[in-house]
């Protein structure tokens, strides 16, 4: 028989043997105070990420557009590698020009920097009011850029922050430093939510090593790298090198088939300015992850960012990272 265990109590003086029952089971004797229950580890906040690019990183930074020659006479670009977007756009006698979006990374310098165009103005807005970077614009235009959602940093707004590059012959020599861009516009908008989503890979897709498009006057090979994990650029044939270092390429491709008709506006040879009309919807190929997606995009007004999604409605996440959004005439779907 189990003897119970006796505690000693002291009441008035005298000394009481009280017996207590043995507790064998580990749990708590009836009244006895319960242990107390830790804290839940909490929670981490994800990283923000970027807007732009889906990477982690601070989204409030602000915004810097600049335009960028794109024809052999200009190359190699410089400052390309750090810019989270990169627009192709096409211009007279059917060439192209770029507009490169910086707000993740801002390079030393950038260039070579050359005139903006109409198309430009009506792209820029649903960024707010970033800062644009160009040489010179048609003087037909000048009215429509000064009341543009811009703040304009041209080499005649802020000369302090452009340089004539050795080596290079004009007008291809001009190149400026973003940071000295960015201390002339102090009101440029901070990077916002422009519609773009990142994540996994929609399912389906039509495997692929290359995917061109072209233009009057261009042609563009964007070739899928597992090495590298991004779509290498060749332009005319010609592998777009950096001059940085390295070829040219980004883990998503935009093909946005959007309107292109001739604009008000011509150059000095009387060859008409293209407007691309990026307000509206159409189709859209993406390609990531060596594959080609049909999509479909869609843009209420200027100020709105440029929503992609699935042939079936759902969001069309881009692979993290820097996006190219090739602006091309409607074409045949993919075969």
């Amino acid at each position: 028989m189990r003897v119970p265990r006796m505690i000693a109590v002291t009441l008035a003086g005298a000394v009481v043997l009280l017996p207590v029952a043995a507790c064998s089971s580990g749990k708590p004797a009836p009244g006895a105070a319960l242990p107390a229950t830790p804290a839940p580890f909490p929670t981490p906040t994800p990283e923000p990420t970027h807007p732009f690019t889906g990477l982690p990183g601070a989204a409030a930074r602000p915004v810097l557009a600049a335009k960028i020659e794109n024809t052999s006479a200009g190359k190699p670009q410089l400052g390309l590698k750090s810019a989270d977007i990169v627009y192709v756009e096409q211009v007279e006698a059917g060439l192209t020009r770029l507009m490169a979006i910086f707000s993740s990374r801002f390079p030393a310098k950038i260039g070579p920097v050359r005139s903006a165009r109409i198309s430009d103005l009506h792209i820029l807005p649903q960024f707010g009011k970033p800062a644009l970077a160009y040489s010179g614009v048609q003087t037909k235009m000048i009215p429509k850029v000064q009341a543009a959602s811009l703040v304009d940093v041209s080499d005649s707004r802020a000369p302090g922050a452009y340089v004539r590059q050795p080596g290079r012959y004009a007008p291809y020599n001009l190149f400026a430093a973003p940071r000295r861009l960015l201390a002339k516009a102090p009101d440029a908008s901070m990077s916002r939510d422009i519609g773009f989503t990142f994540g996994d890979a929609p399912q389906g897709g039509v495997p692929k090593k290359t995917f061109g498009v072209r233009y009057p006057a261009a042609r563009f090979t964007f070739g899928w790298s597992q090495a590298a994990g991004k779509w290498l650029i060749w332009q005319d044939g010609t592998k777009n090198m950096a001059a940085e270092g390295g070829q040219l390429g980004a883990p998503t491709i935009v093909v946005q088939y959007a309107k292109t008709e001739r604009s008000e506006f011509h150059d000095l040879n009387q060859s008409y300015t293209p407007l691309v009309h990026t307000v509206g919807k159409g189709r859209a190929v993406v390609l990531r992850d060596g594959k080609a997606f049909k999509a479909r995009w869609e843009r209420g007004t200027e100020k709105e960012g440029t929503v992609f999604t699935t042939e079936t409605g759902e969001p069309m996440n881009f692979a993290p990272g820097q996006v190219w959004i090739v602006l091309a005439a409607p074409k045949p779907v993919i075969p």
